[in-house]
């Protein structure tokens, strides 16, 4: 016998509890950020259990916080549907902690209980009021009173075997109290939760490593080039100055070939750092890998004096790095006079040309395209007249 109406409290059925959880594992599918994600499921958790209010909230335990994701429904005074900072002491809620970890996340099922306005042990909580963690249901009898809701129904949200953080729904004063089966069913919500969790976490971990750098964890050339690529189209519409900085990492090769690649990796490690480091001074700066002992950083916004001090910064400090012998670095600007960038390939090969002719003098700072003499400035021309090839260092190295 098929079931579409409402027994025992739940509404919409067998039938429409079904669609709800298809409904929240699609919505979750659908979103294109871990963000939308979250909100997908707090609303879908909303609806499925006629809630007038849900959260999901994240443990986050290095700082010992519940930190709130996600508002929706009703939202009372001092809710926002996405805070930046509303968290709240784990020692406050204890159970999803001490409880959750000690007997569900070790090996039992996670279960979601009720609690009511009333007080503890007046709803269906999976466990007797003597094993109430002291201060754990009253901190959620507190707030449902401080905000005028009748009751609420909390679900731990567990990935990966450890508790991830809790589902929470609530209705208003007045509306019916959530029972058992609207429990049973939070946890199932709750389980479909953590899989669009998983899911997301997978994906955003692929999208990252499509984009970073696996031993520096800098980006790593595709980001410059889609970065780059979207820098130069404000450049032509609005003028933005777009600045690029490439480097090469000095005496890595006698590093590896005398002390071992794992030395090598440390310095070119360490050498990542401070290019991160120098990078954090220019708003928006990227800073990349590009393969082997090359690196960048490209500034979008900056002027081209800036970014040269900056560089000027970074060759300074990379002279100072134990092992290396500094670094070489080349910057083309569209801040200077170096003519029309038409393409971000005529911006590196400019870069390229610059760090090559760092490399060749062993400048301690930064060459700069474009500041010694304009048109026949000599990085220019040796851009000019190199070879209609990608642009890469080892071309400008070959014609010495």
């Amino acid at each position: 016998m098929t079931d579409n109406g409402d027994i025992g409290g739940r509404p919409g059925g067998v039938d429409g509890r079904l669609r709800a959880v298809v409904g929240l594992a699609q919505g979750m599918a659908a979103a294109h950020t871990p963000q939308e994600s979250v909100g997908a499921a707090a609303e879908a958790a909303r609806r499925a259990l006629d809630g007038s209010f849900a959260a999901i909230s994240v443990w986050e335990r290095e700082r010992g916080r519940l930190r709130v994701l996600v508002n929706v429904g009703a939202l009372m005074a001092g809710e926002e549907p996405w805070p930046e900072d509303e968290s709240y002491p784990v020692h406050d809620f204890p159970e999803i902690a001490d409880f959750l970890h000690e007997r569900w996340a070790a090996g039992g099922e996670p279960h979601a209980w009720v609690e009511t306005a009333e007080g503890p042990g007046t709803g269906s909580a999976p466990y007797s009021p003597r094993e109430v963690p002291s201060g754990g249901s009253w901190g959620r009898v507190a707030a449902l009173r401080r905000r005028g809701r009748g009751s609420c129904v909390v679900a731990p949200i567990v990935l990966h075997g450890r508790a991830w953080g809790e589902l929470y729904v609530a209705r208003a004063v007045g509306s019916p109290v959530f029972d058992r089966d609207d429990a049973d069913f939070a946890t199932v919500l709750a389980s479909v939760t953590a899989a669009g969790l998983a899911q997301t976490e997978r994906l955003e971990e692929a999208r990252r490593l499509a984009f970073t750098d696996p031993l520096t964890g800098l980006g790593n050339r595709r980001a410059v080039d889609i970065r780059l690529d979207e820098a130069l189209e404000a450049h032509h519409a609005d003028g933005t100055v777009v600045s690029l900085v490439v480097c090469d990492l000095n005496g890595l090769k006698r590093v590896n070939d005398t002390l071992g690649h794992a030395v090598g990796d440390r310095l070119l490690e360490r050498f990542g750092s401070l290019l991160s480091i120098c990078g954090a001074m220019l708003p928006g700066a990227l800073v990349a890998r590009l393969g082997g002992d090359e690196f960048c950083l490209l500034g979008v916004g900056p002027p081209a004096d800036e970014v040269v001090r900056v560089a000027d910064e970074l060759c300074r400090r990379a002279a100072e790095l134990e092992m290396g012998e500094g670094v070489a670095c080349g910057v083309a600007s569209t801040g200077d006079p170096i003519g029309p960038v038409s393409s971000a390939r005529r911006l590196f090969r400019l870069a390229d040309a610059a760090q090559y002719r760092a490399k060749a003098a062993r400048s301690l700072k930064p060459v700069v395209a474009g500041r010694d003499g304009g048109p026949e400035d000599p990085v220019i021309r040796l851009a000019d007249t190199s070879p209609a090839r990608p642009p890469e260092r080892r071309r400008f190295r070959g014609r010495r």
